[in-house]
């Protein structure tokens, strides 16, 4: 959300303020984090839910992986997580697993 024109504060912005300007656009979104504490705050959450978005969450063994393979395992589970986004209507919230060969998990949201 570096470049975003209209999100405020930019890259810094809260969570909140990010998820409402996603909700507020015109277009499709959907978002993959590496936060996955965004799902313990029931504020958070519902603001999600409210959004309409597809979420992705990185595993949180991602936090000990080197940048090079994090990028390379979403760009190898792309074709599944744009699968998920076309057969199951939004709000979702699926995990990234570490390992190629792992399907996405379910998460609730």
């Amino acid at each position: 959300m570096k470049d975003a024109p209209g999100l405020p504060n930019g890259r810094h912005a809260s969570d909140f303020e990010w998820i409402d300007y996603l909700r507020k656009s015109p277009d499709a979104w959907m978002f993959v984090s590496g936060d996955g504490r965004i799902l313990k705050n029931a504020a958070e959450r519902a603001a999600l839910r409210s959004a309409g978005l597809h979420g992705f969450v990185l595993a949180p063994a991602y936090q000990k992986t080197p940048l090079h393979q994090v990028a390379a395992t979403i760009v190898w589970k792309w074709p599944e997580i744009e699968a998920v986004t076309k057969l199951i209507a939004p709000p979702s919230m699926h995990e990234i697993p570490i390992g190629k060969n792992v399907r996405l998990r379910s998460l609730p949201l």
